[in-house]
């Protein structure tokens, strides 16, 4: 049956990288306006490069890539402003003197464009973005004082204080202890099912999203499977990609790949 949601993104045949390396080779793949989508793969298979592309960074090398009702393919299109990103993790300086609500209010000078500073609304918008990760409390702290799983909390308040249509998180449980990877996964999926927002999120960790995601998107250079979680996570569709290093056991999938943490 075809999906009734309006088509948001849609990769047609698209590749991307450089003539002679390419990390993406002919994706074609439609996501649809509130779909909650894992993007899975081993290290190395184009999950970042998917995200890249999706948020403008990259432009195919063929085919095409369409965004919301926008056949651009112009990089930095006004409407990239509704794509929220959280990027991999990096290590924030305990020192670095940024507060909670500095940070978030970063989130709207891209929606804003460069030249406007920000105003009272904004400020509001940037509070609610942290009231909606339950940071608000928070907002005069100093970032670099927080744990870990706060700081990410805060990171995704700052993409939600875009406004954005469309959320991407890119590895955003790495480096997390294993309760508070659930609560960041549990959060993301209570903020696409509370602001309605289409959800794109990479990671290693198979188990802990096969039974929250509309569709796993399994990538190894090319699209190997697009479809519901229990049509993805077949031992034959997975050896394809993992070849060896995956175990699977009654419950769980296991990567062997992924017990080295890499940054």
């Amino acid at each position: 049956m075809p999906d009734p949601r309006p088509p948001i993104i849609r990769f047609d045949q698209a590749s991307f990288g450089f003539p002679g390396l390419i990390a993406l080779k002919d994706i074609s793949l439609t996501i649809y306006d509130g779909e909650f989508i894992g993007v899975i793969g081993p290290n190395g298979s184009g999950k970042t490069t998917l995200c890249r592309a999706v948020l403008g960074l990259l432009a195919p090398v063929e085919g095409h890539l369409h965004i919301f009702d926008c056949a651009c393919d112009e990089l930095r299109c006004y409407h990239r402003a509704k794509i929220g990103y959280l990027p991999q993790k990096g290590v924030v300086d305990r020192n670095f003197p940024v507060t909670v609500l500095e940070t978030v209010m970063m989130g709207r000078y891209g929606a804003l464009g460069l030249f406007t500073r920000p105003g009272r609304k904004d400020r509001d918008i940037a509070m609610e973005a942290l009231t909606q990760v339950g940071m608000d409390s928070y907002r005069d702290n100093a970032l670099g004082q927080l744990s870990g799983g706060q700081q990410q909390r805060v990171f995704i308040a700052r993409a939600l204080a875009q406004q954005p249509k469309v959320l991407i998180l890119d590895e955003p449980t790495t480096g997390l202890d294993i309760t508070t990877q659930h609560n960041v996964i549990e959060l993301v999926q209570h903020l696409h099912d509370e602001l309605k927002l289409t959800v794109l999120l990479i990671t290693h960790d198979i188990n802990m999203i096969r039974s929250r995601v509309d569709r796993l998107v399994l990538l190894k250079t090319r699209l190997f499977a697009a479809a519901s979680p229990a049509e993805v996570l077949k031992p034959e569709i997975l050896h394809q990609v993992y070849g060896k290093e995956l175990v699977i056991t009654d419950k769980d999938l296991v990567i062997v790949e992924d017990y080295h943490h890499h940054h």
